[in-house]
């Protein structure tokens, strides 16, 4: 007759303990890849957010219709660190001074573990950046451009050459305010794309009025907006307005 094989003096108790050893250590060893694998996720989205794409909110309607309230857009940050703006490029960058205007009274301060969770997912790049102190618009022009309008319908002339903007917002004339600037070096001029509702380098050329006090510094540019990533109905491609300028010159200067 067959028997079953056990240790010399084992008996039931020593068995069960032995099996309670073995579940625990292999639950120990599935906590254990789970947490190597959510910290290199999260040493990855921290990397990322450092040094190639970031994510933030659109808090307003100056980028209409080509961006829309609570739309979520990536943001590549290898420009304007390693390649050039282009004109057309959508940008993030923090406010040159006073954009923002008058800033709403400083909620009471949020504390707690779900506060300091979202915060934590917002700093390693998971969560979309808050854009409170940063802003978004299109580049019109780069340093040394002439960019100018006569307003009332016409068109924006950069280098001399009339500019047709596909993705104005339905009914926004290209600038109700007419200007004539020179975009200083180092610097570009942005406007928003829903232009009768964008407090964009129009607004904020005084007292200048000669682009100087309205462009914005190349230095303060976070990086281009390249796709819109959220909601899902508004997934889309953000590379298609460098076409409107492509037969404008070079800048003289």
């Amino acid at each position: 007759m067959g028997s079953t094989a056990q240790r010399p003096g084992a008996g039931p108790a020593e068995d069960d303990a032995a099996a309670h050893g073995s579940f625990l250590h292999m639950v120990w060893s599935f906590i254990r890849e789970v947490l190597i694998v959510v910290g290199l996720a999260l040493v990855l989205s921290l990397v990322l957010k450092t040094w190639v794409v970031q994510s933030f909110w659109i808090p307003s309607g100056s980028m209409e219709n080509t961006l829309r309230v609570n739309d979520r857009v990536v943001v590549s940050l290898f420009t304007p660190r390693f390649s050039d703006l282009e004109r057309g490029d959508i940008v993030v960058f923090s406010d040159p001074g006073g954009w923002l205007g008058v800033q709403p009274p400083a909620e009471a301060p949020r504390t707690g573990l779900p506060h300091a969770l979202e915060q934590g997912l917002t700093w390693v790049g998971i969560l979309p950046q808050d854009s409170g102190d940063h802003l978004i618009k299109r580049v019109v022009g780069l340093p040394g451009d002439h960019v100018a309008c006569t307003g009332g319908g016409a068109p924006i002339t950069v280098n001399g050459t009339p500019v047709e903007e596909p993705y104005l917002h339905p009914g926004s004339a290209p600038s109700d305010t007419a200007f004539d600037i020179r975009v200083p070096a180092d610097r570009v001029w942005v406007m928003g794309d829903h232009r009768d509702d964008s407090a964009d380098s129009r607004e904020h050329d005084h007292p200048s009025d000669n682009g100087t006090d309205g462009s914005v510094p190349v230095d303060d540019v976070v990086g281009r907006a390249v796709a819109v990533m959220w909601p899902l109905p508004h997934l889309t491609w953000l590379g298609d307005g460098e076409g409107a300028f492509g037969s404008v010159p070079a800048s003289a200067h």
